[in-house]
Order: structure tokens, then C-alpha cells, then sequence
């Protein structure tokens, strides 16, 4: 028991939560997004990775870390142009197209990677975002390192999520998502473009996907290898049903799994004569319990899936 009270003491342990949940804190918003306005998107595992490759080589290549960001976001939202175009235009089957784009994505990426940069037997680094400290906030004791040592993108990724909540219940694009998601013939009938909309969340909601990419290449590590995203898409996915649609509690929940994450780290090096794939699977065992628990309760958008045509019904 001392020995998990020690680890939950330590600063580092809540410094390193925030960091690991920013990736999945910008993917969960963008599935989110995209699901309330009624699109699966399941090309969030491929969005990430080609972001986190696209990013890092604008790096690479010259550009600075924002520029780098910024060309992961474009990436991410054409993209999103394609999978709205099979989707929501041709009405094709939101899984198929989904996993299509992810499969695409991430063989692109690699192979991109490899025809611009040389293979080497260590992948090539660059600089990437450095710890912010706050004046004043970071010099306090515990909470200082914990919390306020972060980089840019993990504050950006908290701020996103405020600004997702406030839009989606607090304004009338936010409305327009809601009734698409809930009833596309509905919100037509308000004067609402529910193709326009679909297209919109299923853009933004990619790039966002993107950024939690770039995330792991310039600001978590410095490089890029094709399988770095580690099924964090997938986690993504599950996270938006925790939330029940919510972006607050999309926030809560990415950094529930990075606590079960970070801490099996520390847990590793403590506790002797354990396999370390139990501590592997630990919070993947915790999150499907917790996942259970809420989705029981989760109410899912009724339009989620369906495809919309104009004049149907």
C-alpha cells in the first residue's frame, strides 16, 4: 500500500497523465465531433498516424513545430473530405469507408516516410516543443510540476475541449450538430444543410484526429516509426461512447486511461516476480470496466450511421 501511495505522491506520475492523454484528448474530440453530427469515423487510427508522419517531416524538412502542427491538421481534414465523400455523399457503409481510410492512411504514411526519408538504423530526430513553465503557477509546490510544466499542445488540446463543450450546447452551430446527429430531416426542416454540416464535423473532427498525431512525433518524442500510434485510435473511439457524446466527460475519460497508463508504468518498476504484460494489460482491463459501466447509460445519436438523402424519409 505504501508503495502505491508513494507513486500517487509523486508529481511526475500527474505530469506524465497529462501528457499521455493529449493525443487521446484531440482524438476523442474529433471522433466526437464527428459522431454527433451522425459519422462514424473510423480512420482516426490512419488520421494519426499520417499526422504524426506529415507533421514531423514539415519539421524535419525546415518548417517550425506550429507550421508542422498546422500541416498535420490539413492533412487530417483531407481526409476528411474523403471519408465525407463516401460517406455522406454516396452514402456508402460508414465502417467499410472508415476502416478503409485507415488502412490507406497508414500504408501512405509509411510509404512516404520511407521514399523521403533514407533508411537508417535510427530514425532521424528533430527538436520538438519544450516544457512551459508558468510563472509564478510552476513554482509551486506539487501542483507546479505536476500541472504547469506541460507543452504548448497539452494546454491547447484542455483548451479545445472547453471550446467544444461551450460550442456544441452553448450556440447555434453547435445546435445545427446536435439535430443533424439526432434528426437530419428535422434539422432541414429548420432550415439546417445536414450535408453541409456532416461535412464540416467530419473535416474539423479529422484534423483534430491529426494534431493528436503530430502530438506524439513533435512534443512526446522527437521521431517518427510507422506503428507509434499503438491503437490510440481505437481507444479514441471507445473513450466517445464513455463520454456519452460529451466533451467534457471525453476529457474525463482520456485522462482516466492516461492515469491507468501512466501509473502501471511506475507500478512496473516497483513490483518484482510479475510478468510485465499484466501491467500491459491493466488499463485496457480498467477502461472496458469502466466503459461498461457508463455505456450502459450512454445515449447514442439516433442518427449515428445512417446515411442522409435528401427528400427521403
Amino acid at each position: 500500500m505504501s508503495v502505491v501511495f508513494d507513486i500517487l505522491a509523486s508529481a511526475g506520475l500527474w505530469a506524465a497523465i497529462l501528457r499521455i492523454a493529449t493525443p487521446l484528448i484531440f482524438g476523442t474530440l474529433g471522433a466526437l465531433l464527428c459522431e454527433r453530427a451522425g459519422v462514424l469515423n473510423l480512420g482516426i487510427e490512419g488520421i494519426m498516424t499520417f499526422g504524426a508522419m506529415i507533421g514531423w517531416l514539415a519539421v524535419f524538412h525546415g518548417a517550425d513545430l506550429w507550421t508542422g502542427v498546422l500541416v498535420a491538421a490539413i492533412s487530417g481534414a483531407l481526409f476528411g473530405v474523403l471519408h465525407s465523400l463516401l460517406t455522406v455523399t454516396l452514402g456508402l457503409s460508414q465502417h467499410v469507408s472508415g476502416l478503409g481510410v485507415t488502412l490507406f492512411a497508414s500504408s501512405f504514411s509509411y510509404y512516404v516516410f520511407r521514399l523521403v526519408v533514407p533508411v537508417a538504423g535510427t530514425p532521424p530526430t528533430v527538436m520538438p516543443f519544450q516544457p512551459i513553465d508558468i510563472p509564478a503557477l510552476s513554482s509551486l509546490p506539487f501542483i507546479g510540476p505536476a500541472f504547469f510544466t506541460q507543452t504548448a499542445p497539452t494546454y491547447l488540446a484542455i483548451v479545445v475541449a472547453l471550446i467544444m463543450a461551450y460550442i456544441i450546447f452553448r450556440t447555434p452551430v453547435g445546435l445545427a450538430i446536435r439535430m443533424t446527429g439526432e434528426n437530419p430531416h428535422a434539422a432541414e426542416a429548420q432550415g439546417v444543410n445536414p450535408m453541409k454540416v456532416r461535412y464540416g464535423a467530419v473535416i474539423v473532427g479529422s484534423a483534430l484526429m491529426a494534431v493528436g498525431g503530430a502530438f506524439l512525433t513533435l512534443s512526446a518524442f522527437n521521431s517518427f516509426f510507422p506503428t507509434m500510434v499503438q491503437g490510440r485510435g481505437w481507444i479514441c473511439i471507445a473513450l466517445v461512447v464513455f463520454a456519452s457524446w460529451r466533451p467534457g466527460r471525453a476529457l474525463f475519460g482520456a485522462l482516466l486511461f492516461a492515469f491507468f497508463d501512466a501509473f502501471q508504468l511506475r507500478l512496473q518498476t516497483v513490483v518484482e516476480g510479475v510478468p510485465y504484460q499484466i501491467f500491459l494489460m491493466t488499463p485496457y482491463i480498467l477502461s472496458i470496466f469502466a466503459l461498461a459501466l457508463m455505456a450502459r447509460r450512454a445515449r447514442v445519436p439516433q442518427a449515428l450511421m445512417q446515411p442522409y438523402r435528401r427528400g427521403e424519409r
